[in-house]
């Protein structure tokens, strides 16, 4: 495939939280080109969005958690997962609570759904990553590994192997994804018996039932052990005739664990952000190993460019023009660097700046060749950010922002006298004790020449 995907439509999946047991809705959005997968967490305050990629990975117990400043969404890998083998690289997850519903422990009612309502082919091109040398993920005391070998096309191998007779050795493979939904995505969660109550205990598994996973009993249980479970799981047939599977539910494949571990980690290589062309031969895999192993291969991602400049009408009424920002601002001639905002929502503001071939800082920044600097670029970004500070509070005229930090600053392209200077700012996280945190972007035609990751503060003036 070469031209990115999402949804074509809105769906929606509700059900109980795996571990806190509490009916959560997840709701899967359409997005732009280029944005990736999202989760937005409604329930809190400032909707904080949090980028599924794997260096926002807070935890890994018995699931994937993604966060950020506080904010976390977890067991997102079967939805993940969905998304992978659909090839959707852009969608906004909207979740009104902490987890994405377990349904019933597979990937197979996310990809279902998402097989009906379709895809919709975008006008922004795929980059993949493709893996060039041997790379390798180990946990040599646990006996994990995982490694990506150079292959043209993506392709997964899993064995699993576990201290019982049950699953000894198993073994799973997927060398095409268009098979995913008819040999993986039924494939559901699974755990020893052993396991539940040491779970319970760390407060885990409060919406976990005998159907949505599988329980493996492998050893001898009295009637005692039996009435503990059914008060558990609240259900008056759990029986145990014998070893094998808890209330002897029949499985989908033979090798059904193990291509739940394959299952997860596709969902959790999603974390990439990118589409891989691999072979990736996993050893004893589980969320820490495939997340870790995600963080190392996007170590490798080349750099890109391609983020989509807003379209904006530059003849359009604005929102603030020169006048409107001197009342918000401080700022004067020569270092009001904000024409217009064009823009302004509770996450994002755009704003312009047509630099001229009279601005004062040409004379000196080159008489030869004039190129606006670096800094007072960045100093542009920070003003538009100031304007959406300043807007989010009441009586802005008696507060100030001041600019705290800056990071991941890349300047990437020259702008020179006669250039449009567009700015695009979107909030990281929601505000909080007065610090505003943004993800800024400069365009010129279309094309990015600078971005980087901006902290201000909002602050009352002092007289």
């Amino acid at each position: 495939m070469t031209k990115q995907r999402t949804i074509s439509q809105k769906i929606s999946f509700s059900g109980k939280g795996l571990h806190t047991g509490k009916v959560v809705t997840a709701t899967v959005l359409p997005a732009e080109p280029n944005t990736g997968i999202r989760f937005k967490r409604i329930d809190l305050e400032g909707n904080p969005i949090i980028p599924a990629l794997a260096e926002n990975v807070v935890d890994t117990a018995r699931g994937t958690v993604i966060g950020i400043a506080g904010a976390v969404v977890s067991t997102i890998e079967h939805m993940m997962a969905s998304f992978h083998a659909h090839h959707i690289n852009n969608a906004l997850i909207e979740v009104d609570g902490p987890e994405v519903p377990i349904l019933n422990g597979s990937a197979k009612p996310f990809f279902d759904e998402i097989q009906r309502v379709g895809t919709t082919e975008q006008d922004a091109e795929i980059e993949y990553l493709e893996i060039t040398e041997k790379t390798t993920y180990t946990e040599p005391e646990r006996g994990v590994e995982i490694i990506a070998y150079p292959c043209d096309t993506f392709r997964v191998d899993v064995k699993i192997s576990y201290d019982s007779f049950m699953l000894r050795n198993q073994f799973a493979s997927l060398s095409d994804l268009n098979d995913f939904g008819k040999e993986i995505a039924c494939c559901k969660t699974f755990c020893f018996l052993r396991e539940i109550e040491m779970m319970l205990a760390a407060n885990l598994i409060k919406g976990g039932d005998l159907d949505n996973a599988l329980v493996f009993v492998d050893r001898k249980v009295s009637d005692e052990e039996v009435a503990r479970l059914s008060a558990i799981f609240n259900r008056p047939d759990v029986k145990i005739e014998k070893e094998g599977v808890l209330n002897n539910t029949p499985l989908s494949f033979e090798n059904e664990p193990a291509r739940h571990k394959l299952l997860d980690l596709i969902g959790d290589l999603w974390l990439v952000g990118r589409p891989i062309k691999g072979h990736i031969i996993a050893t004893i895999p589980g969320h820490k190993a495939n997340t870790e192993f995600a963080k190392i291969l996007r170590k490798q991602l080349k750099p890109t460019t391609k983020i989509p400049a807003p379209k904006i009408d530059l003849n359009a009424e604005p929102i603030y023009d020169t006048q409107k920002l001197k009342n918000l601002l401080p700022y004067r001639y020569p270092f009001q660097l904000v024409d217009k905002i064009m823009s302004l929502t509770d996450t994002e503001v755009i704003g312009i700046k047509n630099v001229t071939n009279d601005e004062p800082f040409f004379q000196g920044h080159f008489p030869e060749e004039p190129v606006m600097p670096g800094v007072l670029m960045l100093e542009s970004m920070v003003q538009c950010a100031g304007v959406f500070a300043l807007s989010h509070v009441e009586n802005s005229t008696d507060y100030l922002v001041y600019f705290l930090s800056v990071d991941n600053v890349k300047f990437r392209k020259k702008v020179f006298p006669g250039d449009t200077l567009i700015f695009k700012l979107q909030l990281i996280t929601p505000i909080r004790r007065g610090i505003v945190y943004m993800k800024a972007y400069s365009f010129v035609a279309g094309q990015l020449v600078a971005e980087g990751e901006i902290k201000a503060q909002i602050t009352k003036k002092t007289n």
